[in-house]
This record gives C-alpha cells, sequence and structure tokens, in this order.
C-alpha cells in the first residue's frame, strides 16, 4: 500500500482538499486504484452536529452517516463511494479508545495518548486503507490522507505523531507528503514572501515529517526565483 499525505500549513483554507482530490485523479490516469481519508482533529464525534456557520456544510455519504464536506470532494473527483470510516475525528478515536478501557482490554495498562491513541489511528488507517471504494475486488494501490487543519495546531498533535510512525513503518518508497502552503503577496511592494512558507516547513520538520512536495499557493503564478529560493532553503528540488 501507498500513502500520499496531504497537510497544510501558514493558514486554513487553501484547498487541501482540492489538492488531495486533483493528486488522486492524476493517480487515477496512470491506471492507480484510489482511496481517501480525511483527518478532522476536532472532538466532535462527526460533523453533524458543528455549525455551518463555523465548519462549513456537512456532507452525506451512502451509509447516512454526516462527514466533512472533503468527503464530497473526493467522491465526485474521483467516482468512489466511501463510508463513515473514512472520516476520522479525535472525537472517534477518543471515544474507541474509552470503550476498549472500559471493557478492560487493555488489562490494567495505563491508557495515554502515546501509544494506546496513536496506535488506534495507526490501525484505524492502515484497515480503512485496504477498503475497496470503486467497486472493484481486492485493495486499493494508493490510500490519499488529508489532515484536516494548520500544521501546529495543538489538537493535532496526536495525529501528526501517529502519521510519523506510519512513514517510518512502511518506508519512505511507500510514503509521499504533500505540503499545502500559502506564498502572500504583500501589496505594498508587490513581492512573494517565502519565509511563512519555510516556517512552517521547520514546524512540519520538527514533528518528524518531512515533505516531498510544497504546493504552494498565490495569488498569481510562483516565479522563478521564489522557487529556487524554496528549494534551497526548504532542501527540496525545484
Amino acid at each position: 500500500m501507498k500513502y500520499v499525505l496531504v497537510t497544510g500549513g501558514v493558514v486554513s483554507g487553501l484547498g487541501k482538499g482540492i489538492t488531495a482530490s486533483s493528486v488522486g485523479v492524476l493517480l487515477q490516469s496512470c491506471g492507480l486504484r484510489v482511496t481517501c481519508i480525511k483527518i478532522d482533529p476536532y472532538l466532535n464525534y462527526d460533523a453533524g452536529t458543528i455549525s455551518p456557520y463555523e465548519h462549513g456544510e456537512v456532507y452525506v455519504l451512502d451509509d447516512g452517516s454526516e462527514v466533512d464536506l472533503d468527503l464530497g470532494n473526493y467522491e465526485r473527483f474521483l467516482d468512489i463511494t466511501l463510508t463513515r470510516d473514512n472520516n476520522i475525528t479525535y472525537g472517534k478515536i477518543q471515544q474507541y479508545v474509552m470503550d476498549k478501557e472500559r471493557k478492560g482490554d487493555y488489562l490494567g495498562e495505563t491508557v495515554q495518548i502515546v501509544p494506546h491513541i496513536t496506535d488506534t489511528i495507526r490501525e484505524w488507517i492502515e484497515r480503512v486503507a485496504t477498503v475497496p471504494v470503486d467497486g472493484k475486488e481486492g485493495p486499493p494501490d494508493v490510500c490519499i490522507i488529508e489532515l484536516g487543519g494548520t500544521i501546529g495546531d495543538n489538537e493535532s498533535r496526536p495525529f501528526t505523531e501517529a502519521l510519523s510512525q506510519l512513514s517510518y513503518s512502511v518506508g519512505p518508497d511507500n510514503f509521499c507528503l504533500i505540503h499545502v502552503t500559502l506564498v502572500p503577496v504583500l501589496s505594498a511592494v508587490g513581492e512573494q514572501k517565502t519565509k511563512p512558507t519555510q516556517h512552517s516547513i521547520r514546524d512540519l520538520r520538527s514533528l518528524r515529517l518531512t515533505p516531498n512536495i510544497i504546493a504552494c499557493r498565490s495569488t498569481k503564478v510562483l516565479e522563478e526565483n521564489v522557487k529556487s529560493k524554496l528549494s534551497r532553503l526548504c532542501y527540496l528540488p525545484v
């Protein structure tokens, strides 16, 4: 199984969901079968009870579950049918772990974020990644994982830890990280600024996650000298 992780930096709302969906289309055009997982770090069990003014509209899957709208993008872009398990929230993970703790499944262990929460996240991803979503038999070839929020958010720490462990366990040949960032243009000088992206990449690396691709969002096409600067300072080929 190959994994593609899409994370976001600097600010939210840069289009991680569209980026993940678009990458999925490109992979499908190469003949690969694709599935998707959306991670939302909030404590709500799902998006059904969250005000659309705060979080955006919910999307209802075929199994009746109310999930993040990005799953609707995945289904429309990739012509796949997802289930409630393709949307992971911290609320779901916490309830699953606490139910196991109440039943005594941990045999008296002290239940902690690491390893119990992080192991549950990783096991959930690896299990869901093998479920076919395109109506064909057999597991997909690639699982695209979108981590909601912005790198550095406190609530996403258990997920970044679990994803770091996943990247290590499957190896660099089976794990690709795409980091979506903002390259702002200051109106006073009209210059594209790379410092926010540099800081975001630094934060990402501090979490033991190394980007393979940086997807830069800006109000104009990225200039060649800006690409070269980011390449040099973020240690990635142009």
